[in-house]
């Protein structure tokens, strides 16, 4: 490597010690963007935590704070991974979500739920726990509607 693009090389910043408090309390793996896929097919329920620069939502640290709290609240019920800036904004539109930083339930791979933007702490509890329970289903992602044959199907014609 050139001296000219060792000085530009981007040299990833280490986590907040917030975000690195999560993940040794919850035992949480941290994931890229291609090791999401292997890690969430895994049996059971996988909590994934969406992390965002916190200097930009401040509120990611809150949620530090709370995924160790609902993992206590919820003992063994879920494992969990942590997807740190780069890779969360890469995932993102996968799952649809609205507001970060997010927490999104998955069940061998499969979408079940999402939990956006900050709640209260009963709210975080209910849902999880609503979400454990519930199905897997198909993420609200933005897309185009299409027909049958695949082509772009017409708006607004009724």
């Amino acid at each position: 490597m050139s001296s000219v693009a060792a000085a530009t090389a981007v040299v990833p910043r280490a986590p907040h010690p917030l975000i690195e408090r999560l993940i040794g309390m919850t035992a949480a793996t941290v994931l890229e963007t291609d090791e999401l896929d292997a890690w969430a097919e895994a049996p059971g329920p996988a909590l994934l935590v969406f992390t965002e620069d916190p200097a930009l939502y401040r509120e990611t640290l809150d949620l530090a704070v709370i995924v160790p709290e609902l993992a206590q609240a919820l003992p063994g019920r879920f494992r969990t991974g942590v997807l740190l800036p780069p890779a969360a904004r890469a995932l993102a539109p996968r799952y649809g979500f609205r507001r970060w930083p997010a927490l999104v339930l998955l069940q061998e791979g499969r979408y079940v739920g999402a939990i956006d933007g900050l709640r209260e702490w009963q709210d975080y509890v209910d849902e999880l726990a609503r979400l454990l329970d519930a199905p897997p289903t198909r993420p609200p992602t933005v897309g185009i509607a299409v027909t049958a044959d695949g082509t772009p199907a017409a708006r607004g014609c009724s």
